[in-house]
């Protein structure tokens, strides 16, 4: 045979012991050869596991590496099972993404401004705030703290599961507002990116009738008892409203009403009328008014009589005799008279106090500055002071009283008692 004969022959063997492509395939999906087709389902599922692994590693730092440990534990379990199908494999690696997901507690309110609208003065404005914690941990409410006493809270939700809601109540009290209201709620919580979450009731709080302020207060002293205060009334009713002349039931106070817009603004002047009784003087101004909603108006006047002179503390008191050691103190003088104050040559009548004067406000504010020595002591029956000269023809002189507690007496010894250890005998 030539050898070109043998190597065609050589050939032809060769083509008919390869095997066909359609038989080749087929291995792969019988029972005998499902361990190659498993390694190429395993080998893309390890290629997914390493890539989120390294995210997981990159950006959650420790929990990373635990989250990367027990998701290789995972793989390492699929690897090892006789998967013959894909939904496995699917499967494991779902959870894979479902597991770099989990984070840690985060509050979300629906309605974190509530507006309530308009509502009549007095009534009362009841909503319940409701949460949901949107992380993967456990959501704790530690406090819901109010802006003022007009707004409670009520019983709220203090632990929320992933995924659950909560709620807050609250109940806010329009009494006493007119207008716009506003008011803060602040939620603390252990969300780490918002501990404190501020949520916020608003609207808008009508009243028939605005008096503003609702008390008239006038401060006046002896030297200047006269004085006046002016309040507005403003009504907020579509129909005009009328008012009756003023009617006072204490004679230290004479009230006039004046109208600024004929139906709708009014002003009501109070005055005090001398001679005031010392102390506090209280009356009560009453209008008559056409409104149903409000017939009558009550407005409170109030006469803070101060003293020309004041002085603070109006005593000085010391701890018990002797003092252990030095003593400051300090008084401060107030002129709430009409003309300037003057003060001078201040003093204590005793030994070693040393007394320092301040002018803090020219003509109203003065400061003394004492300092009583190291065992100091007021005897029995002496008397103690700080005076002060002044300009002022009713208060020549200002005088503070001291006072210091007596060293308590010994305890007096029964007759016939045998003395103490070291006594003499007489």
């Amino acid at each position: 045979m030539s050898r070109r004969s043998k190597r065609r022959h050589r050939q032809q063997g060769e083509k008919h012991h390869a095997p066909r492509v359609e038989q080749a395939a087929a291995p792969i999906q019988s029972s005998t050869g499902g361990t190659k087709g498993r390694t190429l389902w395993i080998g893309g599922a390890v290629v997914v596991v390493t890539a989120v692994l390294y995210a997981v590693g990159a950006g959650s730092g420790r929990k990373g590496g635990d989250t990367r440990a027990s998701l290789t534990n995972a793989a390492a379990a699929a690897a090892a099972s006789p998967a013959t199908t894909v939904p496995p494999l699917l499967s494991a690696t779902a959870s894979v993404a479902a597991a770099v997901g989990v984070s840690g507690p985060k509050m979300q309110f629906a309605t974190p401004i509530y507006d309530f609208g308009k509502v009549k003065s007095g009534e009362l404005v009841k909503y319940t705030y409701m949460f949901t914690n949107v992380g993967g941990a456990t959501l704790q409410v530690s406090n819901v703290q109010v802006s003022c006493g007009c707004t409670t809270a009520g019983e709220w939700t203090r632990r929320v599961d992933p995924g659950q809601t909560g709620s807050i109540p609250i109940q806010f009290n329009s009494g006493g507002f007119s207008g716009q209201v506003g008011k803060s709620i602040t939620v603390t919580c252990n969300d780490s990116n918002q501990p404190a979450v501020v949520l916020q009731i608003k609207g808008n709080v009508w009243k028939p009738i605005d008096v503003m302020p609702q008390m008239a207060v006038l401060n006046v002293t002896a030297e200047s008892p006269s004085a006046a205060t002016t309040v507005r009334i403003v009504s907020n009713e579509e129909a005009p409203l009328t008012l009756s002349a003023p009617e006072g039931n204490n004679a230290a106070f004479a009230a006039e009403l004046k109208t600024n817009q004929p139906g709708k603004q009014f002003e009501l002047v109070v005055r005090t009328v001398p001679p005031l009784p010392a102390g506090n003087a209280q009356g009560q101004i009453t209008l008559k008014t056409s409104s149903t909603n409000v017939p009558v108006i009550n407005v409170t006047a109030w006469a803070n009589v101060q003293p020309v002179v004041v002085t603070m503390p109006a005593q000085i008191a010391l701890p018990m005799a002797p003092l252990a050691n030095p003593m400051p103190s300090a008084v401060s003088i107030r002129n709430n008279g009409t003309n300037t104050l003057t003060l001078s040559e201040p003093v204590v009548n005793a030994k070693g106090v040393e007394v320092q004067l301040k002018e803090i406000e020219p003509g109203r504010a003065f400061a003394l500055a004492l300092n009583f020595p190291a065992g100091f002591e007021i005897a029995q029956g002496e008397k103690v002071e700080l005076s002060v000269k002044s300009n002022h023809p009713q208060f020549p002189i200002i005088r503070v009283p001291v006072i210091q507690p007596a060293r308590p007496a010994p305890p007096a010894v029964p007759a016939g008692a045998p003395m103490g250890p070291g006594a003499a005998s007489r």
